[in-house]
């Protein structure tokens, strides 16, 4: 599963949106977390899952300072006993649309694990069981069952061997809106099943059914072991509207017209998966066809989406090749399909031979001038890659979700090399080691983690982006190699099973020849990560190179650190030393002739670590110019953004605004917001020129925010003509910018575009008619209110929410009524919050709306809301 991670929202976000976004975030998981005290950040909320903030500290004991990151104990959470095996399910259903039901009929094919086994216990959530029966050759039995409404009981007619397997076939009616109300900031919704639109009445919004069985949901849907350890072949016939397309896991085997003027679809999955990858799709879709190894590759989108399909889609089959070659195993399914649907709960789900995707991975043509890697393709790769890790050799407990999750993550850095570069996989390598930092700031947790509260707890960026990271510094220490070929050995010798990290372990040792006890040790089995400080002295022919592990070794380990360091001198190539880092205190002797230039600590950007590194500026300097990649400049041009003012280094940024690399350019653009340095005018001259003139839609935004830093700049024409920009994020940042300065024409300017159909041009329309704006533009929000994409109604609802502090209160109430019906309804509490903070701006002036806020705080049921409710 991949979560609706930052990179994702920065297609769909403005600068201003995020800054509220992200506060919003920051004071949530610091109102829950111990670390609310010390004034550190909190982590974002991430995309494909999110993170959950950290549990209280442990409790302090002889005078030990615990650090506020360490969790509080909790359960140790084991892999489910496997009493039974579930070999078959074979699932005939129907839809009530009326009442949100599913009618179905499940048929079991089972087999006691080993010991016999006179009882069936199976999970299913919230139904009407109607019947249950034992299939027999010649008649069938009536079964007796005990249920509770989650566990349904039922007592068979003698106990099973091993060696014998039996069926059940079980009638029932699954009631997925009537269960209680679930879910985790990972995954925001545990009901299994959703209809969505189901009587047509939401006008932009289609009909649709969608599943998400991850992590133990299917059984919301259909009777099963609902357990990660268990494997099961598959067979599921749907009855739809015949307007309908249908997508299920497998192969399309029959399609049947009904006389009442339904069709039946039977989707067969031949090769066993987990329960919780099983899936359903059904709704108006157009369905875009090709072939990779003569085996289907679909596209399902909505019909309007047609003509940009393989846009965002048209690199799949090469993914599947690319994958394929460097596992050593081909694409192990019959097909691979894709599917983008409304009102999903997390990013997107790996489902065996059938992703279900959010909505937002669909694009307009204007929607694809703003797209980068991060935006779409690393989620479609991530969850591609799924379907060896995790759907054909699944991980055995959620304790052990890393290896599902962490090599999905890696792989969007695998395909970032591959098809776009080193500097593009730099970055994403950077986004993803600053994520982990972030949440490492609140929370501290083993990959591999057998205690915790809730399984969802697991979906959080340690089993995403650390674990990617320690794959990558796997792969670097072994070789590539050895790291593609124990990749190799462990799917062989471990597919279509269930398994814990020992097997990845000893697939490795095996092919290596070495024992890695050591590595996954550290990194997978203990929590945290080094904090290094770096000096370096130069005498005598020699660099003395001192390294010291400053992390709290109480809770985390002394880490053992491979790692290159390269040394600058006499103005030529660099040279290579690679160290071992083993203690908290460690001094290396390098030589070099003369005085060396730069010396520089993990040369690769390989170690997941925190690094306090002592250069000089000129240091810096030569490092930029002379960087390995871009996270060796990206760090650069940070460590000197607050020395402007210095020629060398105003030179420098001027430098990396014609870096080849849009996001060194970028880069160069936010640090020279409120630019006071040399040569003001030729500062000037080149924004402008990157803000006209940049290939690159991103960085052109970033040129025009930053000018409207710039003390005596005045750029209105400039701005003006970027409303215009075929690009929705230079448009955006342009209309955010008049918003705050804006001129005589700019309201006419902005009423000839506020039908756009782009989520972060809308968005800065609201904001800019939230500040200049009054009654007349009160009618648009609501007009428009059905076009905001869920995610961004958290920043809409506070530009709602400014306007009307700005139109009589006699003309508030049809406002004040959907931003109520939202801070109760919506689905997303961070929705909620929004319309909330939307009534709060109308609270100080009005005792209704106070005793309103006061009402909803009462009968809120998030602790997440009621604990953010609590501080405002």
């Amino acid at each position: 599963m991949k979560r609706f991670s930052s990179v994702i929202v920065g297609m769909k976000y403005l600068v201003s949106g995020l800054t509220s976004l992200l506060l919003f975030v920051h004071l949530l998981a610091t109102a829950q977390s111990p670390s609310s005290t010390t004034g550190k950040p909190t982590p974002k909320a991430p995309a494909r899952k999110k993170a959950v903030p950290a549990a209280a500290p442990a409790p302090a004991s002889a005078g030990l300072v615990v650090p506020s990151w360490l969790p509080a104990d909790a359960p140790y959470q084991p892999a489910a006993t496997i009493l039974t095996d579930v070999l078959d399910t074979k699932l005939d259903v129907r839809f009530d649309y009326k009442k949100q039901y599913l009618l179905g009929t499940a048929v079991l094919t089972l087999r006691s694990h080993f010991y016999p086994q006179s009882e069936l216990v199976l999970d299913a959530k919230g139904f009407d069981i109607q019947k249950v029966e034992l299939l027999g050759d010649k008649k069938n039995k009536t079964l007796n069952y005990n249920y509770n409404r989650r566990k349904l009981v039922i007592t068979l007619d003698h106990a099973y061997p091993r060696s014998t397997s039996y069926q059940v076939r079980i009638a029932y009616v699954a009631k997925p809106n009537e269960l209680p109300q679930g879910g985790s900031a990972a995954i925001r919704s545990d009901k299994g099943l959703y209809f969505i639109n189901p009587l047509g009445l939401e006008k932009n919004k289609p009909r649709q059914i969608w599943t998400q069985g991850e992590t133990e949901s299917s059984s919301c849907w259909f009777p099963t072991i609902d357990k990660p350890n268990q494997r099961m072949t598959q067979e599921i016939s749907m009855t739809v509207e015949k307007q309908f397309k249908t997508l299920s896991n497998g192969l399309l085997v029959s399609s049947k017209a009904n006389t009442d003027g339904t069709r039946t679809d039977t989707w067969k999955l031949s090769e066993p998966h987990a329960p919780y990858l099983a899936a359903m799709v059904v709704g108006d879709f157009t369905v875009i066809s090709e072939s990779w190894h003569g085996k289907p590759v679909e596209y399902y989108v909505e019909p309007q989406y047609t003509g940009t399909v393989r846009a965002v889609f048209g690199h799949t089959p090469e993914m599947m090749e690319f994958f394929s070659k460097k596992l050593g195993v081909e694409y192990p399914w019959a097909k691979y399909a894709q599917v983008a649907v409304r009102d999903y709960i997390s990013g997107a789900m790996e489902n065996t031979t059938a992703t279900i995707h959010g909505a937002t991975i669909q694009a307009t043509r204007r929607d694809l001038i703003d797209a980068n890697y991060q935006t779409a393709e690393s989620t479609i790769a991530h969850e591609l890659f799924h379907q060896w890790f995790g759907d054909y050799v699944t991980t055995e407990s959620w304790a052990n979700l890393p290896l599902n999750e962490s090599f999905a993550d890696y792989s969007e850095y695998l395909w970032a090399e591959h098809k776009y570069g080193a500097a593009e996989a730099s970055l994403l390598q950077e986004t993803k080691i600053n994520n982990y930092l972030e949440e490492a700031q609140s929370k501290r947790e083993p990959l591999i983690r057998y205690r915790y509260t809730n399984r969802e707890d697991m979906f959080d960026r340690h089993s995403y982006d650390k674990g990617g990271r320690v794959l990558h510094m796997l792969r670097k220490y072994v070789g590539d190699d050895a790291f593609f070929a124990s990749l190799n050995r462990y799917l062989v010798e471990n597919k279509q099973t269930a398994v814990e990290v020992s097997k990845l372990r000893v697939a490795f040792e095996e092919t290596t020849g070495e024992d890695l006890m050591w590595f996954f040790n550290q990194w997978f089995m203990q929590r945290g990560h080094p904090e290094l400080r770096i000096t370096h002295s130069y005498t005598g022919g020699q660099v003395a190179l001192r390294v010291q592990q400053v992390q709290d070794t109480v809770f985390q380990p002394i880490f053992r650190l491979p790692v290159t360091v390269s040394v600058w001198a006499n103005g030529a190539a660099p040279t290579d030393h690679r160290i071992n880092v083993t203690k908290a205190d460690q001094t290396f002797l390098l030589p070099a002739s003369q005085k060396p230039l730069l010396v520089k600590f993990d040369s690769q950007s390989q170690l997941l670590a925190q690094f306090n590194e002592e250069r000089s500026q000129d240091e810096l300097i030569f490092q930029f110019y002379h960087a390995q990649s871009y996270q060796q400049k990206s760090e650069a041009l940070e460590l000197l953004q607050n020395k402007t003012a210095d020629l060398g280094v105003s030179s420098l940024m001027r430098a990396a605004l014609n870096d080849r690399f849009w996001a060194v350019r970028r880069a160069a653009l936010d640090h020279l917001r409120h630019y006071r340095g040399p040569e003001p005018e030729g500062v000037r001259k080149d924004l402008q020129r990157v803000a006209t003139t940049d290939p690159n839609s991103r960085v052109r935004a970033q040129a025009l925010t930053t000018m409207a830093t710039l003390p005596d700049g005045k750029y209105s024409p400039l701005y003006s003509k970027a409303v215009a920009d075929s690009s929705a994020l230079v448009a955006a940042a342009a209309v955010e910018i008049l918003s705050k300065r804006p001129e005589a024409n700019s309201r006419q300017q902005i009423a000839a575009i506020d039908n756009t159909a782009s989520g972060p041009l809308l968005l800065a329309i609201a904001s800019f008619y939230s500040l200049n704006g009054g009654l007349d533009q009160y009618p648009w929000f609501l007009r428009r209110l059905p076009d905001v994409p869920e995610a961004d109604l958290y920043v809409f609802f506070q530009s709602f929410g400014t306007l009307m502090t700005h139109i009589p209160p006699v003309e508030r109430d049809k406002g004040l009524k959907v931003l109520e019906d939202y801070a109760r309804n919506a689905s997303r509490y961070e929705v909620r919050l929004g319309a909330y903070r939307g009534l709060a701006l109308l609270a100080p002036t009005s005792p209704q709306v106070k005793a309103l806020m006061k009402n909803i705080r009462e009968k809120e049921t998030d602790d997440r809301l009621k604990t953010f409710y609590n501080l405002m």
